[in-house]
């Protein structure tokens, strides 16, 4: 260990060398564990913002509850539900939602429209349905400056492949 990596437990100060395998051990699990709530903080500060940027914004512009189909998932509910290796419900690089008005208060088309000439978003996606109105509409967010406003049309292809297309709307 270098000097940067000193720990001090009860007031003793650990610096590798005078440490046994079991305290070695210890040391970096507290370690990992201390990596992976910093971690977790990050993902919900990510989480936090999305809410209060877009979902919050769109919950009041429909004056009611706004089903939301996908938040956050899980790396591994990610992989097993066959999302894309970087998606931004994973709240690695952003964070995601994906909305669905089944409660009659605004089509997805209205929500579409809404946060792309009202909210500041890195990405949308009218998600499949047809060219009137969307099966559900995908928004991330990144933070306003890094935000691309990229939007997207979700598509299948005749051998059930999803592929996208840029918004001409």
């Amino acid at each position: 260990m270098t000097n940067s990596n000193i720990i001090s437990i009860n007031d003793k100060k650990y610096d590798g060398s005078n440490l046994t395998k079991e305290q070695s051990y210890c040391i970096e699990q507290i370690q990992e564990c201390q990596a992976e709530a910093h971690k977790l903080k990050k993902q919900l500060d990510r989480i936090t913002l999305l809410a209060e940027m877009l979902f919050d914004p769109v919950r009041e512009w429909v004056g009611d509850a706004v089903k939301i189909n996908s938040g956050f998932r899980s790396e591994a509910l990610n992989k097993a539900i066959g999302g894309s290796k970087t998606s931004q419900h994973c709240a690695n690089n952003g964070a995601a939602f994906d909305i669905d008005d089944t409660f009659g208060h605004a089509t997805n088309a209205e929500m579409f429209h809404y946060i792309k000439d009202n909210l500041s978003f890195d990405q949308m996606i009218w998600e499949f349905g047809d060219d009137e109105n969307p099966d559900w509409v995908h928004i991330s967010y990144v933070d306003h400056i890094k935000n691309r406003g990229e939007i997207l049309v979700a598509k299948k292809n005749s051998k059930g492949r999803t592929y996208y297309t840029k918004y001409e709307g």
